[in-house]
C-alpha cells in the first residue's frame, strides 16, 4: 500500500475503534428503544466525524474535506486534493444490537485521476478494506444474488431479479454490502433511492481496485467532488454479470430526482417518520407555516420533526407533486393525520430554499381539504 492508502486505512480503522467502544458501553444484553438508537447513531456520527476530521487536519493538513457530518465548504472545488469521508456509515444498524452492517468510509480523491485510495472499515467483523490490498473472492456456489437497501430499496429490483433469476437480499451499510460483493457473498449491490458521495465513494474505490464493476445504474460513470455532491445510484457488481444487469435495469429505470428534490423528499419523509437523521439542515435554517416562524435553527427544525406534539398524528402524505427551479423546490401535497376517531386531511404548498448540499429555508402554506 502506498502512503495515502495506509492513511486511508489507518483513519477508517481508528473511527471503527471508537465506534465500538461508544456501541459497546450504549448496548447491552436488553435492545434499547427507537429513540435512544437513533440518538447512539447520531453519537457515533458525531464523535467518529471529530476524529476523522483532528487526523486529518494532522496528517494532511493541505487537503480538502467533504463529510457527510459537516457543512460543505466549497473550497474543496478548487483543492487537486479532497478526502471524502462518512464517519458512520449504516447508522441506525449501529444502533441495533446484533447487526454488523455498517462502516467507516475513507476515500482520496485526486483531480484528474478521480479516487485513488479509500478504505471501508466494518468494525464488528474485524475488518479493515483497503484499495490494492484486498483482491476479489471466489463467489458463493447458489443462485444470482442481488444486495439492496432495506429502506430504499430500488423500485425496479423484483422485476430485475424476476427477470435475471436472481434473490434479493436486504442489507444496511453500503460499505457494507459493497464488502459483501468483494467476499463472494452476492453478485450485486443495487441503488437508486439516492445517495450522495459520501456513501460511495470509499466502497467505490475498495471495489474498483479489487476488480469489481462500479457505475452509475445507466452504466456511466461515476463522479466525485461535484459541486452538488448527489450520486443517486449505483451498481457495484462482480465484472461478469455487469453487461446482463445494466441491460435490465435500462429497460426498467426512468431519470432519477435531482439533489434539491432528494432533500425536500427525505424533510417530507420525516414528517411522518419523525426520524430526521438524514435530513440536512443549515445551522442557521428556519422554518415558517402559515406566516409564522416555527423554526429558527437547523437543530430546533430536527429536534421538532421527532418529538414536537404537533407532527405526532401524522399519519402519511399522498399526491405529491414537486417542481424544480434554480436553488427552489417546491412540493403540493395532502397530509393526513388522526383527529378523533378520524382522519383529518389537510393541503399543503411547501417552499425549499436550497443552498448548496442543504436546506436553508422552509415555507409553508396550510389549507383545509374537504374529505
Amino acid at each position: 500500500m502506498n502512503a495515502d492508502t495506509e492513511f486511508a486505512a489507518d483513519l477508517a480503522a481508528r473511527a471503527g475503534e471508537l465506534l465500538t467502544e461508544i456501541r459497546a458501553g450504549e448496548l447491552g444484553s436488553t435492545p434499547i428503544d427507537p429513540t435512544r438508537a437513533r440518538e447512539l447513531g447520531r453519537r457515533g456520527d458525531r464523535e467518529a466525524n471529530a476524529l476523522l476530521l483532528d487526523l486529518l487536519a494532522a496528517g494532511r493538513p493541505a487537503d480538502a474535506v467533504l463529510s457527510e457530518e459537516s457543512a460543505d465548504d466549497l473550497v474543496r472545488l478548487d483543492r487537486d486534493r479532497v478526502w471524502i469521508i462518512d464517519p458512520l456509515d449504516g447508522s441506525k444498524e449501529y444502533g441495533l444490537a446484533g447487526h454488523t452492517d455498517w462502516a467507516v468510509h475513507v476515500a482520496l480523491w485526486e483531480r484528474g485521476r478521480g479516487i485513488t485510495d479509500a478504505a471501508v472499515a466494518q468494525p464488528a467483523i474485524g475488518a479493515v478494506y483497503a484499495s490494492g490490498a484486498v483482491g476479489l473472492a471466489a463467489r458463493t456456489p447458489g443462485p444470482l444474488r442481488i444486495l439492496v437497501s432495506g429502506s430504499r430499496p430500488p423500485a425496479f429490483v423484483s422485476e430485475l431479479a424476476q427477470r435475471v433469476g436472481a434473490e434479493v437480499l436486504q442489507m444496511g451499510s453500503a460499505g457494507a454490502k459493497a464488502m459483501a460483493v468483494l467476499r463472494g457473498e452476492a453478485d450485486a449491490y443495487v441503488h437508486a433511492g439516492g445517495q450522495w458521495e459520501w456513501d460511495s465513494a470509499a466502497p467505490v474505490g475498495v471495489a474498483q481496485a479489487a476488480g469489481l464493476h462500479c457505475s452509475r445504474v445507466d452504466g456511466s460513470a461515476l463522479r466525485y467532488n461535484e459541486t452538488r455532491p448527489y450520486l443517486p445510484d449505483l451498481l457495484i457488481c462482480r465484472p461478469e454479470v455487469a453487461d446482463t444487469l445494466l441491460g435490465e435495469i435500462a429497460t426498467l429505470t426512468s431519470e432519477q430526482g435531482s439533489q434539491a428534490i432528494a432533500l425536500a423528499r427525505e424533510y417530507l419523509g420525516s414528517l411522518v417518520t419523525h426520524d430526521a437523521t438524514k435530513v440536512r439542515l443549515a445551522e442557521n435554517c428556519f422554518r415558517v407555516e402559515n406566516g409564522q416562524r416555527t423554526g429558527s435553527t437547523g437543530e430546533e427544525i430536527r429536534h421538532e420533526l421527532e418529538h414536537g406534539h404537533q407532527y405526532e398524528p401524522i399519519t402519511g402524505i399522498r399526491d405529491l407533486r414537486m417542481s424544480e427551479w434554480g436553488p427552489n423546490v417546491v412540493g403540493r401535497y395532502l397530509l393526513d393525520m388522526r383527529s378523533g376517531e378520524g382522519t383529518l386531511t389537510v393541503a399543503i404548498t411547501e417552499h425549499f430554499a436550497i443552498s448548496g448540499a442543504e436546506i436553508a429555508a422552509i415555507t409553508a402554506i396550510i389549507e383545509p381539504h374537504g374529505n
